[in-house]
């Protein structure tokens, strides 16, 4: 199965498939993952995907993240939790939820669900990354990884893309006048620590490709 993304990030090129050198890559990465939490509505309503395909979809995303990389993703409803379960059936290596465990302003009592949920008797998350609050998941969310793999374009995605890279520009000491230590936002940031943060776009997930100009900013923060 080949895993078709956009060359978004300029770190890698072409497809992600199963040659011994893009592998062994992968195999050093965390990957987080992004897309859109209303399944029904963003995959099947407005992408038009029937609902067989994507199940297949997920089971081979699933699949080959298993064979190569750790994975990183927000305890919720969605795709990426879809991914996560068949990840934990075909024994991926670990899985991390990001969550904001002490926020007092919204709480995380709608996550609990997804944050308990087991796979034959296994919890799905090994690890829990604790944002602390709300305000600091939306900032960090995205930099637990080394690469995002962008699964859908909801707003939410979107959201989480375009704060990750902004936030990985700022720790870059591209802000003028601003400089912050990811490790003082939190000591589990990881992103640029071994390749420039990257994007992988999962094209049957997309009805269109990204605005130019998100691709640009992305590789500015990057450079």
């Amino acid at each position: 199965m080949h895993l078709w993304f956009c060359d978004v990030s300029g770190y890698f090129c072409g497809v992600v498939d199963r040659t011994k050198e893009k592998t062994r890559i992968m195999k050093m990465l965390k990957v987080t993952l992004i897309g859109a939490g209303d399944i029904k509505f963003h995959y099947s309503e407005l992408l038009k995907i029937p609902e067989k395909k994507f199940s297949e979809h997920v089971r081979k995303i699933a699949k080959v993240l298993a064979e190569t990389s750790e994975i990183v993703l927000a305890p919720d409803r969605g795709v990426c939790i879809e991914i996560a379960k068949e990840y934990k059936k075909l024994h991926g290596k670990k899985v991390y939820g990001v969550t904001p465990m002490d926020d007092k302003d919204f709480g995380i009592e709608h996550l609990k669900t997804h944050l308990n949920a087991e796979v034959n008797g296994k919890k799905i998350f090994d690890e829990v990354i604790n944002t602390e609050t709300w305000y600091k998941q939306h900032f960090a969310f995205s930099l637990f990884g080394d690469v995002i793999l962008m699964l859908g374009a909801s707003l939410g995605t979107y959201y989480e893309l375009a704060s990750g890279f902004f936030a990985y520009k700022i720790f870059n000491g591209k802000k003028p006048g601003l400089q912050i230590m990811k490790k003082k936002v939190h000591k589990k940031i990881i992103a640029g620590n071994k390749i420039p943060l990257s994007l992988i776009v999962y094209k049957p997930f997309m009805k269109s490709d990204l605005q130019i100009e998100i691709k640009e900013y992305i590789k500015k923060s990057r450079w």
